[in-house]
């Protein structure tokens, strides 16, 4: 049986589509069907109900991906690692949120591409968890972080790490609300007439905060919309509003005294990251070692 029709349906059946396999694999959407045919043929059994939207693996067809897919990934790594024992650079296009993988993964994977083994070539985009899954699922990142597990079997998602969420102000602003206690007696109605700074006009980090603590939707609409954590950390330091922050973010500002925390709620919103890879990917050796080191690191974030 010919390798390349087998390796086109290990890729359709991940994907669940022949237009998504057809760019993963570099090939014309009529010739990833002409090769499933092909192997149909082979077979003399369907491998695949076609459908509006996509693919569904018959039950033939789910058994011959099992029994085939880890063979294929097999033979990936096998070429991967011969590549690797002549090159002595290998570039990782990583995608993510700005502030965590400007922040976090980055640091860390420079950490990495200094440790004396191959060195490690760093290509980075920012996007939204959407935009992230939907550019490595056709095969425009190798990892992606994102606070969304995705769906099907083409992408492999792992917990990275929680992050916790702290409602913050500037001194002058937590002097005005009256203290911690007043928060606690009064709840979200102590916040009513403050200012917020957020990353967009639904207020996605507050309205979340208000939810799990207060279980309650904000009042308050935006004073200053700016799509980036680090910016709001910046204009809340300045006296611009509260803003609800990754604590990783705000922990040195915290210490210094240039934001306060308005609420210590005894269990604290969190947000779970998550690392995620095209399924088979970690068959390629700088993919896997990424991988790994992220999540080792990534223990120490917590």
């Amino acid at each position: 049986m010919d390798l390349a029709l087998l390796r086109t349906f290990v890729t359709v059946h991940r994907a669940g589509s022949f237009t998504r396999a057809a760019a993963l694999l570099g090939l014309s959407q009529p010739a990833v069907t002409s090769q499933i045919r092909t192997l149909e043929r082979q077979l003399g059994r369907p491998l695949f109900l076609r459908q509006a939207r996509g693919v569904t693996p018959t039950t033939i067809g789910d058994e011959l991906a099992h029994k085939a897919a880890p063979h294929l990934d097999a033979l990936v790594e096998i070429t991967e690692t011969g590549l690797d024992e002549h090159s002595s650079l290998r570039t990782l296009h990583l995608a993510g949120p700005p502030e965590f993988t400007a922040e976090r993964a980055l640091p860390a994977l420079v950490e990495l591409s200094d440790d004396g083994g191959q060195r490690l070539a760093l290509r980075a985009s920012f996007g939204n968890a959407d935009e992230t899954l939907e550019g490595l699922s056709a095969g425009h990142h190798d990892l992606a972080i994102t606070t969304t597990r995705p769906r099907g079997v083409l992408l492999t998602a792992t917990p990275l790490c929680d992050e916790e969420h702290v409602l913050v102000a500037s001194p002058r602003w937590a002097a005005r609300i009256g203290g911690p206690g007043k928060l606690r007696r009064k709840g979200a109605q102590a916040l009513e007439n403050l200012p917020v700074v957020e990353v967009h006009e639904s207020l996605p980090f507050v309205s979340r905060y208000w939810a799990s603590v207060f279980d309650s939707l904000p009042a308050a609409s935006g004073s200053v919309i700016v799509p980036d954590l680090r910016a709001v950390l910046a204009c809340a330091v300045t006296g611009a509003g509260l803003a609800v922050l990754p604590r990783y973010l705000c922990g040195s500002s915290l210490e210094r005294g240039d934001v306060v925390a308005l609420h210590e709620p005894a269990v604290p919103p969190l947000r779970t990251y998550f690392l995620v890879v095209r399924t088979g990917t970690l068959a390629m050796p700088h993919i896997a070692r990424a991988h790994e080191w992220l999540l080792r690191t990534a223990a120490d974030w917590c």
